[in-house]
């Protein structure tokens, strides 16, 4: 357990110490139009996004529907689960908006672009 701390802690202070690169260039070496390790999190970031945004739409309609289907036959456990949809997608976009502004105010902070990947 300790060799394992103590690769971690080594592992950690690697991140630490500054180097001379900054960026891996892995556009020549695969072939690739995104240049470096940090354009392809900010294409996976801002995909991701989107991805989450087409989630959060889904689960509104679908959570709308169930209850709209639900309530002529009065059945409350398809009401529930359509509440419960709605919900799960509110707080989702919740989740999304936060993490969003959070990355917003990180990039204004710092100067780095993040979620728009350079080419």
């Amino acid at each position: 357990m300790r060799k394992l701390l103590g690769f971690w802690a080594i592992g950690l202070l690697g991140f630490l110490i500054p180097t001379a690169t900054y960026a891996v260039d892995i556009g020549d070496t695969f072939n690739s139009p995104v240049k470096s390790f940090g354009s392809l999190i900010s294409v996976i970031i801002s995909n991701a996004y989107i991805i989450a945004g087409v989630i959060v739409l889904f689960l509104l309609v679908f959570g709308g529907l169930k209850i709209i289907m639900s309530a002529g036959g009065g059945e409350q456990q398809k009401t529930a689960q359509g509440k419960q949809a709605i919900t799960a997608a509110v707080i989702g976009f919740l989740i999304i908006f936060t993490s969003y502004w959070i990355i917003q105010i990180i990039e204004t902070i710092t100067g780095v672009s993040i979620l728009k990947p350079i080419f």
